[in-house]
C-alpha cells in the first residue's frame, strides 16, 4: 500500500517539488494548502490528476485545519515549512505540530535552515536577535519535544538561488546595486532541497540513518556579483554590478516587503561575508547530503537556464 504523506506549502518551490517527488516514490500525496483553487509549480492538473494527486485545504496558523487535513489524508507523514513568528508569538509553530501529533502523524520533515547549525550544540541557547536561526531553532525544539528524537528530520539548506529573483528587474536593466557583491553563497536550487525532502518523507527517520538534521548545499560556492553575472551570462546580457551601503540595501529591502528588523539582519549577516564564510567547514558534507538524497547536485546556472524567462 503507498505511503500516505501530507506535503504543506506545495505551491511553493520547495514544496511542490518534495510533493512530486515522493509521489515519484510511490506515495500517496495530498497537497496541504490554503487555497486549493492556486496552481501547484511544475504540476499541470493534468499531471495532477494522472499522479493521484488529492488537495485539502489547511492553514499551518490554523490548527483546526491542520488536524481536519491530517484525517481526510490518513498520513503518517507531513512536510511542514516555518511559520514565521510575530512579536508576542515566539511559538508560532507549536499549535500547528501539536494537532499533526494528535490527529495521528507520526514523523515530520521541516524545512529549516543551515544558520541553527552554526549554533550547536546548544540551539536552545540561541538569542532571539539572531532573528532566522532562532525562529528555525524554535520549531526544532518543539519537534523534538512533541514528536521524540526519532520523530523528526529537520532539512537545513544553505543559500537559495531563488533569491536572486529579488535582483530580476535590476539584471534586466543590465545594471545590480547590491551589499557586499562579494559575500559567497552556494545558491542551493529549491528543486533539490524539495526532492532531498521527499526522498526522507517518504523513507521515514531511518532513511538518514537516525540523523536528525541534514545540511543541504548547492553546487558550488560563488559570490554574488559572479552570481548575478553567471544569470546575464545565460540570457546573453552584460550585467554591471555596484555595490550599495546598508542603509540604502535595508530601504531596498523592505521596500520589496522585507520587514525592517529582517532586512537589517539580512544585511548583517552579508557584512560578515555571507553564508559560505559561518559554513565553509560543513560545505562539502551539504553538497554530498543532496547527492544523496536528491539524486544530484544543480548548478547555478542550470538554475538560471530553468528560470531565464524571469530575467530576459
Amino acid at each position: 500500500m503507498p505511503t500516505p504523506v501530507l506535503v504543506f506549502g506545495a505551491t511553493g518551490a520547495v514544496g511542490s517539488a518534495c510533493a512530486r517527488h515522493a509521489q515519484s516514490l510511490g506515495a500517496s500525496v495530498t497537497l496541504a494548502v490554503r487555497d486549493t483553487a492556486k496552481p501547484i509549480p511544475g504540476l499541470s492538473p493534468e499531471q495532477e490528476k494522472a499522479g493521484g494527486y488529492k488537495r485539502v485545504q489547511a492553514d499551518l496558523t490554523q490548527p483546526e485545519t491542520v488536524s481536519a487535513a491530517v484525517k481526510q489524508s490518513g498520513a503518517k507523514h507531513a512536510f511542514v515549512y516555518l511559520i514565521f513568528p510575530r512579536p508576542g508569538q515566539p511559538d508560532a509553530n507549536r499549535p500547528a505540530l501539536e494537532a499533526l501529533k494528535a490527529a495521528g502523524v507520526e514523523f515530520v520533515v521541516f524545512l529549516s535552515s543551515f544558520s541553527v547549525a552554526m549554533h550547536e550544540p546548544a540551539i536552545d541557547s540561541i538569542p532571539p536577535s539572531e532573528i532566522i536561526p532562532y525562529a528555525h531553532a524554535q520549531v526544532e525544539i518543539a519537534l523534538e519535544e512533541i514528536f521524540g528524537k526519532s520523530g523528526y528530520v529537520a532539512l537545513r539548506p544553505g543559500g537559495f538561488a531563488s533569491n536572486l529573483f529579488r535582483q530580476a528587474g535590476m539584471v534586466k536593466a543590465g545594471s545590480v546595486k547590491i551589499p557586499y557583491p562579494e559575500a559567497k553563497f552556494d545558491w542551493i536550487v529549491p528543486e533539490d532541497i524539495g526532492r532531498a525532502g521527499g526522498t526522507i518523507l517518504v523513507g521515514g527517520p531511518s532513511s538518514t540513518g537516525g540523523e536528525k538534521s541534514i545540511l543541504l548545499f548547492g553546487a558550488e560556492l560563488m559570490s554574488q556579483e559572479d552570481a548575478v553575472k553567471t544569470i546575464g551570462r545565460v540570457v546573453g546580457k552584460e550585467v554591471t554590478v555596484e555595490a550599495v551601503g546598508d542603509e540604502q540595501a535595508v530601504k531596498g529591502m523592505v521596500a520589496g516587503g522585507i520587514p525592517e528588523p529582517l532586512a537589517k539582519y539580512l544585511v548583517k549577516g552579508l557584512s560578515r561575508g555571507g553564508a559560505a564564510t559561518a559554513f565553509a567547514s560543513k560545505y562539502p558534507v551539504g553538497v554530498e547530503n543532496v547527492r544523496k538524497y536528491a539524486g544530484k547536485v544543480t548548478t547555478l546556472a542550470e538554475w538560471a537556464t530553468d528560470n531565464k524567462v524571469a530575467f530576459e
